[in-house]
């Protein structure tokens, strides 16, 4: 079966089509300049076999785009979909696992938009194009809270008054769970045991968002992250953990100008704020500083990352028992030696030992960085979100024909 997986941005749609089970990749690509006419014309940039073909075509909705896609998927047969699967930010507390999309399921992932209104509504908007232009084609929405739907209440409450709690559905939800569920499938298979017998704390670390997950049993005990992707590690532009007091004063700053200080703790703060300079953490260690005062940055910026990544892996490592890895996955975490030794080097009294030269030298992945007398493993694993999307989608819809 063929599924064709979609990651909907503002304005873009990126998708892959995978053949299931066999997962293999069989075309990719991605549809940039969504919406209103710019300056430069929109384009389809389509890969398959190596190959790149850029496509101009008019893209106002991202109705739009799938239609573009699909006219060059049907110039090869072999390519056309038989099931869409969707990646979705936000499922709130009600979608605690991929969903079909029925007509029921597309009227609940609506009421719940104001969730993430920045991810949810371009999503839902192709959903619904999808429905309109290909309705023989079945579609499956996942979810990056999913995962996290196993967190326990102690560890997802927030200590406000419970009618304010549960009237606004303000708790912990978690994200990045799809990244988090696809590589603990895959530090499992190293480990030729089931996902449900594995223990571990996985570190996603990207380049724009980052977070960690407590993983007992193969399902999520804690994340980072929180009621929003706000909470948490230090981000490129994201502030991570930060004192409500802090907020409030910054509030009041903002003369209740709520929309100026979302703006500022989401696209102002985390390296970018701390260093002045870039968002990127890579930039900020590649950087050669002309005076004391901007070493003092760098070295303050760097020092803040990376002590937000070990006090949270430290503290997971102590809430997971018997842990059977660490894991690191996406840019930062599967790319950068210097992060991956600076934020585990000294662990050894959780049974955590790091080896500096296969550190380094952990290109071709997976790939196992921890001595051999390592009690818990350290493993850098590539994340795939669009595979783990294929594969929740594929066995979403086996599951709805077996109820038939």
């Amino acid at each position: 079966m063929n599924v064709i997986v979609f990651n909907c941005g503002s304005s873009s749609l990126k998708y892959r089509v995978i053949e299931m089970p066999s997962e293999r990749e069989l075309a990719g690509g991605e549809a940039q300049r969504v919406g209103p006419p710019t300056a430069e014309p929109a384009q389809i940039f389509h890969r398959i076999n190596g190959h790149e073909e850029i496509i101009e075509a008019p893209m106002r909705t991202h109705g739009d785009a799938f239609n573009e896609i699909m006219k060059i998927l049907k110039r090869s047969p072999e390519l056309l979909p038989e099931l869409a699967g969707h990646r979705l930010v936000h499922g709130a507390n009600i979608f605690k696992d991929s969903a079909l999309m029925t007509a029921e399921a597309l009227k609940q992932l609506e009421s719940i938009s104001e969730m993430a209104p920045l991810h949810n509504p371009p999503a839902v908007s192709l959903i619904k194009a999808v429905a309109a232009q290909s309705p023989e084609l079945p579609q499956v929405a996942v979810f990056d809270t999913a995962f996290h739907a196993s967190i326990p209440d102690y560890a997802r409450s927030y200590p406000l008054p419970r009618k304010l709690r549960e009237g606004m559905l303000i708790r912990k939800y978690g994200f990045h769970g799809t990244s988090h569920h696809f590589v603990a499938e895959e530090a499992a298979k190293m480990f030729g045991k089931p996902l449900s017998k594995l223990n571990a704390v996985s570190c996603h670390l990207g380049s724009g968002g980052a977070s960690l997950c407590a993983i007992v049993k193969g399902r999520s005990l804690d994340n980072t992250m929180g009621y929003s992707p706000l909470q948490g590690l230090v981000m490129s532009t994201r502030c991570g953990d930060l004192d409500p007091g802090a907020a409030l004063r910054l509030l009041s700053r903002a003369f209740g100008k709520s929309d100026d200080v979302e703006k500022l703790l989401n696209n102002k703060s985390g390296v970018l704020g701390l260093s002045g300079k870039s968002a990127d953490i890579r930039d900020v260690f590649k950087s050669t500083p002309a005076s004391p005062q901007e070493m003092l940055r760098k070295e303050q910026t760097e020092e803040v990352y990376l002590w937000r990544i070990r006090k949270y892996l430290g503290a997971y490592l102590a809430a997971v028992p018997n842990p059977d890895a660490v894991i690191f996955t996406d840019t930062i975490g599967e790319k950068i030696p210097q992060v991956r030794w600076s934020v585990s080097a000294g662990l050894e009294c959780f049974g955590l030992k790091i080896d500096a030269a296969r550190n380094e030298s952990a290109l071709q992945l997976p790939a196992e960085i921890s001595t051999r007398d390592s009690r818990v493993k350290m493993l850098v694993i590539a994340t795939n979100e669009e595979l783990a999307i294929a594969r929740r989608s594929y066995a979403a819809i086996n599951a709805a024909r077996r109820k038939q």
